[in-house]
């Protein structure tokens, strides 16, 4: 792991048409791509949350918040996996900012 980590949290929503399986598997793989050069801290399950407004006319999605500290190339493949990934609705990374 590099030296030079911070902390960072990536929200996602899933689809609810996903099963609990598909939905664990692709938090597993998410957290398998931090584990290449970091370490994921906690995985936040929200559960099901109706969507401020439709996406892909749904009106519902699986909240999931992962936080992590990585080196700095994990939080771009991140993104990209998860805009390419079927089943996601959105993702957002954010940068934890250190507490003092």
């Amino acid at each position: 792991m590099s030296s030079s980590m911070k902390s960072y949290e990536l929200f996602l929503i899933f689809s609810m048409n996903l099963s609990e399986e598909d939905r664990d598997n692709l938090i597993g793989k998410f957290c398998d791509i931090v584990k290449s050069d970091g370490q994921v801290d906690n995985v936040d399950k929200w559960g099901r949350r109706r969507l401020a407004y439709p996406i892909q006319k749904q009106h519902e999605g699986f909240y999931v918040i992962v936080s992590f500290q990585s080196g700095s190339k994990i939080p771009a493949e991140v993104t990209r996996v998860a805009g390419i990934t079927d089943g996601i609705l959105r993702n957002l990374l954010v940068v934890k900012e250190k507490e003092e």
